[in-house]
């Protein structure tokens, strides 16, 4: 209902009512504001009691088209496709730690070089004693 009011507007009202009322009066109706508030959201918890205890059990089979429909407003085409497809897999492609820090770019492409990201490699432990294997190339 108030969505549209923002925080300049509420500002606004609150001068416009200090002029208007007088800073004597204005703690009144701000208390009587507060207490119309209380009586209304009593009112519309109050009914909507009533509503579910009068309806019983059929309140929920009302409530579930209510609640598809909030959930159609949140629609978002790429998420259904990719739901539907994937069966809600977050990386159906495993391009999510292809390189092996967990980050990589849109497509699977290492952003240093432009090529595809290598796949990541296992380090096989040395046992007590023994020395890492020499790369010939590394001269």
């Amino acid at each position: 209902m108030f969505d549209s009011i923002g925080w300049g507007e509420i500002l606004v009202l609150i001068v416009a009512g200090l002029f208007i009322l007088g800073p004597e009066r204005l703690p009144e109706a701000a208390a009587w504001l507060g207490r119309t508030v209380r009586k209304v959201r009593d009112f519309a918890t109050g009914a909507r009691q009533q509503l579910r205890d009068e309806v019983g059990t059929d309140f929920e089979e009302f409530r579930k088209p209510i609640e598809d429909l909030r959930n159609l407003r949140n629609f978002d085409p790429k998420h259904a496709v990719r739901e539907h497809l994937f069966d809600g897999d977050p990386d159906p492609l495993g391009l999510n730690n292809i390189n092996g820090t967990g980050q990589v770019n849109g497509n699977g492409v290492d952003g240093a070089h432009g090529a595809p990201a290598p796949a990541p490699q296992q380090a096989e432990l040395l046992k007590p004693g023994e020395k890492p294997p020499v790369d010939p190339d590394a001269t």
